[in-house]
């Protein structure tokens, strides 16, 4: 396949600037043959539009179209060939295990939500009906269903090129809620990008989904446009705390404010608590290290911080961490930007007072080598903003409290996160109990004796939490729950049954379970005599 490295709008490419972009090999840095139109406003604005025109015909397709749309999407992913596989590989330095990997994660979560569509459970359908042969006044007949807010932008990831990007996770969802999708390219991996749009398209021409269901753009500092285009009605992004802040203000001084859904910054403590460390602190510290340095750390749940009570036990464990880490092979991370962002936070911490070095070799400005660094409890419990600011990367910082006290202090000063864990044996769960309902407060998924790299996608998970993890901390962006930030409810009161969706109909046609004057049922309504007031 060809690169032609113009942008998406409407069904059609478009490439008017006369600036053009470059990717580049993730290891040697040079340029790669291919050559990306920089977006016009213009052509933002076109894309925003032709994703607004194809919402009006997109959103009253059925859940089944919608499931069959995601499925041949998830096909067309899995067609790929090793060229493709070849291609990630050199704009991103990912490993071709991880790459196949991602592949199949992204795939997955498309059939996942076709599942989703099929089973009707995101529509939350609620009947409150009168029963005139029940009651003495009829009540009025409200039905409630949610459905898609409207087109959505999405910012691709530079961490996953498949999996958080073009057909990630954000796109997945929004499509199956029935929302139309302006995408803005990573600049990472803008090769990858291309295959990955192409494919959707052609699914989107084998189901005959309406031209502007998917958009994509190419571009720097083009995305501003994008989030103040009215037609725009939600945002997903994934990146920096920096980045990701800058769109929710942007979206909230829109005339018309609009949701911002961002996962930004986390730094994913695991607290090690006694008992554990003195049975098994070696295998910890072994464990510890494989996730830290577990694709260049370069994951939103990488353990960015370890924090464990004084003792024997814990210093043993510090010192084969420190073992471990100073052993730990330099790797290639996604691009140059993301090394120079790794050196710089690196550079912070070792100029922070009350913050050492324990371990890792020195950067070769080309590489990341992993380190280890320990900071005074009490900078986390008077709220060091340095200390909790993620360092995307290979790095940990160990902090040593004094008692189980401290522990609590030093807990209750984290900001929000996107993971927290424990590890602990029975007995440490029975001391340390107290820890769970302050973890609660900070974290969107807690773990017990696992480590947070490696996000499972099915209906249970949490990839979310309280800022500045995300922006909302009521959404996920991983697993089926991701649905729900692109839909919201609406009510009908006093309709008759042919302006009813489906989901609201008597006959239920969707055959979808549904809360039915308090009671959940499968079953059709032919019994509720409707008495319709106008």
């Amino acid at each position: 396949m060809s690169i032609v490295g113009k942008n998406y709008i409407k069904g059609k490419r478009s490439g008017q600037s006369n600036q053009t972009l470059t990717s580049y090999d993730a290891h040697s840095g040079e340029a790669l043959p291919f050559s990306f139109y920089q977006a016009t406003e213009s052509e933002a604005n076109q894309a925003c539009d032709g994703a607004q025109s194809a919402f009006a015909e997109y959103r009253l397709t059925s859940p089944e179209q919608r499931a069959e749309f995601l499925e041949t999407i998830a096909d067309e992913l899995d067609a790929f060939g090793d060229d493709f596989i070849q291609l990630v590989m050199r704009e991103t330095a990912l490993p071709q295990g991880r790459i196949v990997g991602e592949r199949a994660r992204t795939s997955g979560q498309m059939r996942l939500f076709a599942t989703v569509l099929r089973r009707g459970d995101y529509l939350g359908a609620r009947i409150d009906c009168a029963l005139p042969k029940r009651k003495p006044l009829p009540r009025p007949d409200l039905r409630q269903v949610r459905m898609g807010v409207g087109p959505v932008a999405v910012f691709g990831a530079s961490n996953f090129p498949l999996a958080f990007s073009t057909a990630g996770g954000d796109t997945a969802s929004a499509l199956a809620a029935g929302c139309t999708v302006v995408m803005k390219a990573h600049s990472g991996h803008m090769a990858t990008a291309e295959y990955v749009a192409d494919a959707i398209l052609r699914a989107a021409d084998k189901c005959g989904m309406p031209a502007g269901v998917f958009n994509m753009i190419y571009g720097q500092d083009i995305g501003a446009v994008v989030v103040k285009h009215p037609a725009i009605q939600a945002v997903g992004f994934t990146g920096s705390l920096k980045g990701g802040r800058a769109i929710c203000d942007m979206a909230a001084a829109r005339p018309h404010p609009i949701p911002v859904f961002a996962e930004m910054s986390s730094i994913n403590p695991v607290i090690l608590l006694p008992q554990a460390l003195i049975q098994r602190g070696e295998q910890i510290a072994g464990e510890l290290t494989d996730s830290v340095t577990a694709g260049c750390g370069q994951f939103c749940t990488n353990p960015g911080m370890i924090i464990g009570i004084r003792s024997v036990a814990f210093s043993a464990f510090m010192q084969t961490l420190k073992d471990r880490i100073d052993a730990s092979p330099p790797q290639t991370m996604l691009n140059r930007g993301t090394l120079a962002s790794y050196e710089k936070g690196l550079s912070a911490l070792r100029q922070h007072d009350g913050v050492i070095q324990l371990a890792g070799k020195e950067q070769n400005g080309k590489q990341a080598s992993p380190q280890l660094f320990q900071a005074e409890a009490q900078l986390l419990i008077e709220g060091d903003a340095l200390l909790q600011e993620e360092v995307f990367g290979p790095v940990t910082v160990v902090i040593e409290v004094q008692d189980a006290e401290q522990l609590l202090q030093t807990l209750r000063g984290l900001r929000g996160q996107l993971t927290a864990t424990l590890i602990a044996e029975p007995e440490d769960l029975q001391q340390f109990s107290t820890l769970v309902p302050v973890l609660e407060q900070k974290a969107g998924r807690l773990l017990l004796n696992g480590y947070p790299t490696g996000v499972e996608v099915c209906d249970a998970m949490v990839h979310g939490g309280p800022y500045p993890a995300t922006s909302d901390s009521r959404g996920s962006s991983v697993g089926t729950l991701a649905i729900d930030r692109y839909l919201r409810p609406v009510c009908y009161q006093n309709y008759p049954q042919h302006l009813l969706p489906e989901a609201l109909q008597d006959g239920n046609p969707l055959g979808i379970m549904r809360l039915v004057n308090g009671v959940y049922t499968c079953d059709q309504l032919q019994e509720i005599q409707h008495e319709t007031q106008y």
